[in-house]
């Protein structure tokens, strides 16, 4: 075991990925892991998604899909400790612990409950209690770092709660307290319509489509013909592009949005290029993701136990 900080992050395999999701984060997490600062840990956080995904064929797929959408970006099965929740029980049996020394009127502070209560929503005791099972995923590896959005800063607050709250219980220094590093230059990154692309406004631009896709969904993308420029088509160039560049182009075609839109997806095509090529060449081989996940399965499992032994002992079950 190398002595360099560990980053530990978490994804949920529930959704397909479009450019909003590559340019808004996963570009600037590989940049991250790339560093060669950290000691990455990274899992796929199904026991998180089945709070809203009850299909176990669905699960399945949807892991596999995500492994290797890590894979085609750039993350390196030889650098990264890739592995599935599920496949450590230290997971939940630590999260077990922590639901024992914690009071339900902290965890109705958190914002996924509060989300849910204002919507009137039935809420599920896994959607409740997910921010200990995310304690138990980021403390059971010594965490240094956790790469989030500013929006899920709430999400390391709870995990450095928890730890205190266990080592002042226990009398135990065993818990290191991890910062929360805010990803820089995280884009939001306009859908289709104007609004933040996301799925459930069905206004995406798939990462993985193909060119004709790619074409059609750059095509649709509204305009206002009151202005000079089409700012939703120029706000998406601009990821691919250099803003000096793209201030010749726009002004030498200035009110041409057709011709603007079709050189957004020659840019875009061209980019994305590589990323598809990647992630189609693993479909062919089914064995790679199972041996990505089997050999992050036995690191986590061997990092995560000496941890649990330590734990067991400091509440007297060991």
């Amino acid at each position: 075991m190398t002595s360099q900080p560990v980053l530990v992050s978490g994804v949920k395999p529930t959704g397909d990925l479009h450019i909003g999701n590559y340019f808004g984060a996963m570009r600037q997490f590989v940049d991250l892991v790339a560093s060669g600062k950290y000691r990455p840990f990274i899992f796929v956080a199904d026991y998180h998604a089945l709070n809203t995904m009850q299909d176990a064929e669905e699960m399945r797929r949807r892991t596999r899909e995500l492994v290797m959408a890590y894979l085609a970006i750039g993350l390196d099965p030889e650098k990264v400790v890739f592995f599935k929740q599920s496949d450590v029980p230290a997971h939940t049996e630590l999260a077990w612990i922590f639901d024992t020394i914690t009071t339900m009127p902290y965890l109705m502070r958190a914002h996924a409950y509060k989300d849910a209560e204002a919507k009137n929503k039935e809420i599920s005791v896994g959607t409740f209690n997910y921010p200990l099972l995310m304690a138990a995923d980021i403390l059971l590896y010594d965490a240094s770092i956790v790469p989030v959005g500013a929006d899920q800063k709430q999400h390391v607050e709870y995990t450095r709660d928890t730890a205190e709250k266990f080592n002042r219980v226990f009398n135990t220094d065993l818990f290191k307290l991890p910062e929360a590093h805010i990803m820089p230059d995280v884009a939001v990154v306009p859908g289709t319509d104007g609004q933040k692309m996301s799925k459930s406004h069905g206004n995406v631009i798939p990462l993985f489509c193909t060119r004709d896709e790619l074409a059609k969904a750059v095509m649709s993308i509204v305009t206002d013909s009151s202005g000079e420029r089409p700012k939703n088509v120029y706000a998406i160039h601009k990821l691919v592009r250099s803003e000096q560049e793209l201030e010749q182009i726009y002004t030498e075609h200035q009110g041409n949005y057709k011709l603007l839109k079709e050189l957004l997806i020659e840019d875009l095509d061209r980019y994305l290029a590589p990323i598809r090529a990647k992630y189609e060449s693993l479909k062919e081989d089914p064995t790679i993701v199972e041996r990505v996940l089997e050999a992050g399965k036995r690191e986590a499992r061997a990092v995560s136990e000496t941890k649990m032994e330590q734990v067991r002992k400091a509440i007297g079950v060991a």
